[in-house]
């Protein structure tokens, strides 16, 4: 039944090709391919089913295409041309945005409540927000740790889109969600972080106590990262206890305590403020995972450190990782565009192609009813994939951007029967 299930989406895939090539002298189409862990209907194709290759979403209209994903800890975004939102998947925390006493929803539904027209989105492991054209942040879900950045009073869920009154005035550019925290850009270059402040992954530092323990409390709203001033930051990663920035500079820095302390950076007294990681060169991308971080250079070339487990660093079996890795395989041919990091896996944009490594999920649990707890690496099975491997979709298909969830994974893809 598993091989009859491959077949079927390879059909869906060769389908949805077949209905771009028909139309030949239009511009290039784009659509979503989702795969990995269906619970809930994360991956927003209608089902529960889990999907251990690329599977298309026919959704979205030919008028509104996808521009943009964001997968979460078990539900996805989903931002189209027109600058509409869409989610699919676990609502348990309002991170949907739609009534809270939906559950789940098994295919994208429309987010409403924006001031403007959207431009960006995330999703954390329980909470999703927005960007709109001008620069007004709006964020919804899980708030049990501030992280939605509505202050004290906020509910600890809020299941709508929900402007952050606070930056009003203050025009955001970016902004990545972890699991229960949250940091952004401004246009100026000034970072801005948010949520649960446990190991660190606020930047803030350590406070003390009334009774000289250090600490690191919660913040409710955003607050200034304050050893960013001065320094234009123009990237920003969240992950599960850890964050990361690039500055103008290239110059990569990376704060949150037990991944600092388990890896060896530094001094851990020093864990819960930015720290440069001097071994890399320009960089322009970073990604962040549950306890492993990518970076890409100005050239192209994916840098990885951190927990190996499962092989999500793409190094071989080796078990951490201390210092960044240039990461070079025979299969990646041309530079890295974009990488994206799940809990403990791994998927990377080369030359217009995907390649994925880490966790693949039941470790050769595979369930032939569909519902096997991975399949996020694509690659028609559960096993781990500890060095890069491509996902192969269809010759005439370039992906354009990737995202990794917990234990799914999702892409926008461009079919143009030039290539």
């Amino acid at each position: 039944m598993a091989s009859s299930m491959w077949r079927r989406v390879s059909i869906q895939i060769v389908r949805t090709s077949e209905r771009f090539l028909s139309t030949s002298p239009e511009p290039p189409r784009r659509f979503v391919a989702m795969w990995g862990n269906g619970d809930y209907g994360r991956l927003g194709l209608g089902g529960l089913e889990s999907r251990w290759r690329p599977t298309a979403c026919t959704f979205f209209r030919d008028d509104d295409l996808p521009v943009s994903i964001a997968c979460g800890g078990a539900h996805t975004l989903f931002l189209t041309e027109s600058g509409r939102v869409y989610a699919s998947g676990l609502n348990s925390f309002g991170q949907l945005g739609i009534k809270s006493g939906t559950s789940h929803v098994m295919e994208p539904v429309e987010v409403f409540g924006f001031s403007e027209k959207v431009v960006q989105i995330s999703a954390g492991y329980h909470h999703s927000s927005a960007i709109t054209e001008d620069g007004d942040l709006f964020t919804w879900g899980n708030n049990s740790s501030g992280q939605l950045g509505l202050g004290r009073r906020a509910d600890s869920i809020v299941s709508t889109p929900t402007r952050v009154d606070c930056l009003v005035g203050i025009k955001v550019s970016k902004v990545a969600l972890g699991s229960e925290h949250s940091i952004a850009i401004t246009d100026e270059g000034s970072v801005l972080s948010w949520g649960a402040g446990g190991s660190g992954r606020l930047g803030h530092g350590h406070q003390s106590s009334i009774l000289g323990f250090s600490m690191s409390s919660s913040e409710y709203t955003p607050r200034l990262i304050k050893n960013f001033e001065g320094t234009k930051v123009k990237r920003v990663a969240a992950g599960m206890l850890h964050s990361a920035c690039i500055d103008e500079q290239g110059s990569v820095f990376i704060f949150g305590e037990r991944t600092i302390n388990k890896l060896g950076f530094g001094e851990a007294k020093n864990a819960s403020r930015p720290l440069a990681i001097q071994e890399l060169p320009f960089s322009e991308e970073v990604a962040c995972g549950g306890y492993h971080t990518c970076v890409i250079t100005n050239e192209g070339r994916l840098y990885t450190w951190g927990s190996n487990e499962n092989g999500c660093l793409g190094l071989g079996s080796i078990d951490i990782v201390r210092t960044p890795q240039d990461l070079r395989s025979s299969l990646l041919k041309f530079p890295i565009s974009q990488v994206s990091c799940g809990w403990k896996h791994t998927a990377a944009i080369s030359g217009g192609t995907v390649y994925t490594w880490g966790w693949g999920g039941a470790q050769g649990t595979f369930f032939e009813d569909g519902h096997s707890s991975g399949g996020q690496l694509g690659h028609g099975n559960d096993l781990d994939c500890h060095e890069p491997m491509i996902i192969n979709v269809d010759r005439h298909v370039k992906a354009l951007q990737i995202s990794c969830g917990f234990n799914h994974t999702g892409g926008i893809f461009e079919y143009n029967s030039q290539i």
